[in-house]
């Protein structure tokens, strides 16, 4: 999962992908200032 965090002006907005392309096209898209996280779901084994 990927994650685009946008802060402009007074607003903080997240917005959820599921593949790194679909993220990184929004990201080009998106003004101000802006994070793309990558969220990785790890599970003990035991």
């Amino acid at each position: 999962m990927w994650i685009i965090t946008v802060h402009s002006k007074n607003n903080l907005n997240m917005f959820e992908f599921d593949t790194e392309k679909e993220a990184k096209e929004a990201f080009e898209k998106m003004k101000g200032c802006k994070i793309l996280t990558e969220i990785r779901y790890l599970s003990k084994i035991h």
